[in-house]
C-alpha cells in the first residue's frame, strides 16, 4: 500500500508539473495490469497477479491517479 501511496503521489504531481500528460499516465497503469494479467502462472501467484490487476484497472476507471472526474 505504501508504494501504491508514493507511484500515486508521483504520478499526480508529474501531472501537476505538466512533466507527463493523463494520457500516459493510464498508458503506465494498462501496461502494469497487462504485465500482471500476463504473469498468472508464472510464478505460482496466480490469485495475487489477478488481483493486482483488478486493483490497477480500478485506480484507471476511477481516475485516482489522475483526477479524472
Amino acid at each position: 500500500m505504501a508504494a501504491l501511496s508514493i507511484c500515486e503521489a508521483l504520478m499526480l504531481a508529474l501531472n501537476d508539473h505538466k512533466i507527463l500528460p493523463e494520457k500516459e499516465f493510464v498508458g503506465i497503469l494498462e501496461d502494469a495490469a497487462n504485465a500482471h494479467e500476463n504473469a498468472v502462472g508464472l510464478d505460482g501467484g496466480k490469485e495475487m497477479h489477478e488481483q493486482v490487476a483488478r486493483l490497477i484497472k480500478g485506480i484507471i476507471a476511477g481516475g485516482n491517479s489522475v483526477r479524472r472526474p
